[in-house]
């Protein structure tokens, strides 16, 4: 992997983002903040994003099935010892799978949830209109 300012691009496309605060991540605009603030203010920055953990299958098909609709997903993979910080900085959110920590998917601010709720969400026909809404996507 190649490090391009501060961002480490992968092999599949994705671009790695730190989430621990040091002086040279693209992330650290505070260095005092802490994890699980950085966490939230990525999902208010980002219509969709995905926090997912490293080699993710289920994050994988996440990312196939928003960009079959033709929505690229701002993913963000989290260390071991973040993972935590995503459950502290978002409580489960409307549809949320309770015991699904990483891969997530928030839409809109909303934590959707894992891979299960996404699929059910399109399944019953809401993803679009949600994605529509927040703008990722024009009907």
């Amino acid at each position: 992997m190649q490090d391009l300012h501060g961002y480490r691009l992968r092999l599949d496309g994705g671009v790695r983002l730190e989430l621990t605060p040091t002086t040279n991540s693209p992330l650290a605009i505070d260095i005092s903040e802490s994890t699980e603030m950085r966490i939230q203010r990525l999902i208010t920055e980002n219509p969709v994003i995905i926090f997912s953990r490293s080699a993710c299958c289920m994050c994988h098909v996440m990312k196939r099935l928003l960009s079959s609709l033709g929505v690229h997903p701002t993913v963000i993979e989290l260390e071991e010892d973040e993972i935590g910080a995503l459950s502290a900085s978002q409580q489960d959110g409307e549809g949320a799978d309770e015991t699904t920590v990483a891969p997530a998917v928030f839409i809109g601010g909303d934590r959707i949830g894992g891979l299960e709720s996404l699929v059910g969400l399109h399944l019953s026909g809401h993803l679009v209109p949600k994605l529509v809404e927040v703008g990722v996507l024009e009907f």
